[in-house]
């Protein structure tokens, strides 16, 4: 096992996996979610996806602190 956080395991080098655009799905998701922002509706599906995905990550997280 290469890291592991909560329910959430990888044996490869998560780093590697990280792509520009996927960074660029989580600043905008952080920016959204500070600025309290709708969805807009012209994000493609795989920004929605994206989004959805960090989304129930986030809640996760957040069940996951408060064990």
């Amino acid at each position: 096992m290469v890291w592991a956080r909560g329910p959430i395991a990888t044996d490869e080098c998560p780093t590697s996996l990280i792509t520009a655009q996927s960074i660029g799905w989580v600043e905008e998701f952080c920016t959204w979610r500070r600025l309290g922002l709708a969805l807009p509706f012209d994000v493609n599906a795989r920004q929605a996806e994206a989004f959805l995905i960090l989304e129930e990550q986030l809640e996760l997280e957040k069940q996951n602190g408060a064990e």
